[in-house]
This record gives C-alpha cells, structure tokens and sequence, in this order.
C-alpha cells in the first residue's frame, strides 16, 4: 500500500477495504504514499533505469531462502526469521527517492517494466520494504491527520504490512514525462492500469488488493500494489480465478456475500457504500470468519438520539451524521477475540458508523444486542 501521499478524499471514495488500509501502507483497509520509482520519467524516451547499489548492509543474506508465498497482513505478523534471510537492493527512483525491495522481485520488476514499455506504458516504483518502524511513523502521521479508526482502515499495523516482506512493490505512472504519484490521480488511468495488471502474472507478480474483497484482504481496491510471488505459474492461477493470496493459501473463502444498501432518502448509494467498505476491512480482522451478508439498517436508525449515542461513545469527535448496517455471519472456531462465541452463527450484527461533516465513516460501535 501507499504512504502518505494518499490523500483522505481517495480513500473514502474507494469502491471507496479504501478495509487499513491499505497500505498499505501497507497491507486497517481502503487506501493509501511515499514517492519512490525508477525509470527514465520520460515516456517515449530512451529508458535510463533507476540506479542501484549493491545488497543491502543492513540484511545479510543467508544460505536459507525467504518463503516467496508467505502471508503477511491483519492476522499474520512478518515472520522472525524474515529480516536475516532477506537480501535487498536500493534503488534511486525518477523523483530521487530511495527505494529498498528484495533482490528477486526487483530483477522481475526490472523485466515487467521493460515489457510495459513496448506498450507505451511507463511506471516506476513509490515504494517497497518498510521497516517497522517507519510503518509505525505512518500509522502515528494517519492517526494524528484522520482519527485512529481510519489509520487502522488505511494503515498495516506495524509488524503485519506485507510492505516489511520486500515482496510488495506500489507503482506509480510517468505520462508524458510527468511523474503521477498522487492516488486520487492515478486512479483516473483505469486503462493504463488493466494493461499493467494484464502482464503481472507473466512475472510472478499478483494485484494484491481487489475491489471487492476488503473483508479477506481488509483493504480497499489499490491498482498499484502488485506482490511477487517467485511462481508465474501460482500467479496466473491467482489471476485467472479472481481471488485473494489469502484463499489461494486456504486461510480465507471467497464464497459469495449479499450487501442490501436498501433504500435512503438520507445518503447516496455511493455515501452508503463508503460505509461497508469501512465494516469489510475491519471484519477482516476477524481471522477465519465467514461472512455472509451486510444490509442497511435503514433511515428509521438515522435519529438524532443515536447520533448523541456516537459522540458519547467518542467525546472528542463531533460527529454530525450516524448510520447502521446489520450483518449476518459465521465465527471461526478458533477465534482470538473474547467479544465473540466460536464457531456461532450471527444474525443481525449491529454496525454503528458516524462521521463530520469534513470526514469518512468511522466505527463507534459493534454490537449483538
């Protein structure tokens, strides 16, 4: 996922997840930048490649290799053992900044990128591995700009970005020589990203985030983060059925889910659908759930008392609109989360979502009663 340079209005507006989340800044949920790349920045030029330095001091390689299919996000933490075996190479990108990505992704980077160009299609890297603590930097910076429930939805908690793997690489566009970095623009390009994402697999490389599965990814649709996967023969069977890396691996299911927006003469359907992004990318975290539905609850629950409920709940938040969603699905048998029965069917789950007039949907409440 992005840094900082994702800018709050793309993030709501993703679907919007963004569901962070991205994020991935990578890896809470919608979306969201630092500026790294590496390419000439001018389209239709002669292609002066990013400069690079030798593998990196600061992770010595180690006789064993990284394990290119592990899972890193909500609920699977960066393996111990991954910083000694990670061999990296820095990189200089067209806006002169630093980018450090593991040493084999970055080689089939290198190739898809070189592809691309016999298309007129020029990209460059924004940003690969981060570090725990620069992560931690992110969510602090996303928490203090847009309140915590967002920074969980946009940002990877530090430790669980798939952005600490080297493995994922966020890509931004370089049209007519201009350097398009910022998400709310490089969205505009959904041609340019599908013949971007119609190459991937021949690379090894996988769309990691897709519309429409934020409750398995727990973040919102991101065209630029792609994730290296060392297997082109796993990533064309990834791409070619529309799944998830999480169902791929067998710890998510990708079956069907019902979401009713109902009928609102309060919110738009776009307003509406801001909000279940929210709810998706938080229920991800819910490790082994199943999902079976989510559905307005209806105008009827947009009241004045239940607003004042919201702000009681946060004080410091002046909330000025409240909305209720009610989901029915299925726990795992194992979960972590004391607030829930294992392996319990729910029906009408409360979501209790509220926001300024100047901000996204956050959640205030979950609840079975």
């Amino acid at each position: 996922m992005k840094n900082i340079k994702k800018t709050k209005s793309y993030f709501i507006r993703l679907i919007l997840c963004l569901c962070l989340a991205s994020t991935a800044v990578l890896s809470g949920c919608n979306t969201d930048t630092s500026s790294t790349a590496g390419e000439s920045g001018v389209s239709g030029m002669t292609d002066t490649s990013s400069k690079t330095t030798d593998v990196s001091s600061d992770n010595k390689p180690s006789t064993d290799s990284i394990d290119y299919m592990a899972l890193v996000n909500k609920t699977h933490p960066l393996p111990d053992d991954w910083e000694e075996k990670l061999e990296t190479v820095h990189i200089t990108n067209s806006v002169d900044d630093d980018v450090e990505v593991e040493k084999k992704a970055y080689e089939a980077y290198l190739k898809l990128k070189a592809e691309l160009e016999t298309e007129d299609v020029y990209v460059d890297l924004d940003s690969a591995r981060r570090s725990i603590s620069e992560q931690q930097r992110i969510m602090d910076d996303f928490t203090e700009k847009y309140g915590k429930d967002y920074a969980l939805k946009t940002v990877a908690t530090p430790g669980y970005s798939e952005h600490h793997t080297g493995l994922a690489l966020d890509l931004y566009l370089i049209i007519d020589g201009k350097d398009i970095v910022e998400n709310e623009e490089m969205i505009q390009y959904p041609e340019i990203w599908s013949k971007i994402h119609a190459k991937l697999a021949d690379y090894g490389f996988i769309l990691r985030y897709l519309e429409g599965k934020e409750h398995i990814t727990g973040y919102g649709y991101e065209p630029w983060h792609i994730r290296y996967l060392d297997n082109a023969d796993i990533a064309k069977e990834i791409t070619s059925k529309g799944i998830t890396l999480e169902s791929y691996l067998g710890t998510a299911s990708e079956s069907d889910i019902s979401i009713d927006y109902g009928s609102s003469e309060i919110y738009s359907q776009d307003e509406l659908k801001d909000a279940v992004i929210q709810i998706k990318c938080k229920f991800a975290s819910l490790a082994g759930c199943e999902l079976k539905s989510i559905r307005y609850a209806g105008d009827e629950a947009v009241t004045n008392e239940n607003l004042k409920r919201m702000n009681e709940i946060n004080p410091n938040v002046k909330y000025t609109q409240v909305v209720e969603f009610l989901m029915d699905f299925h726990s795992s048998e194992n979960i972590i989360d004391t607030s829930f029965e294992a392996s319990r069917d729910y029906k009408d789950y409360q979501w209790w979502l509220a926001r300024t007039d100047d901000s996204g949907w956050e959640i205030c409440l979950m609840s079975d009663v």
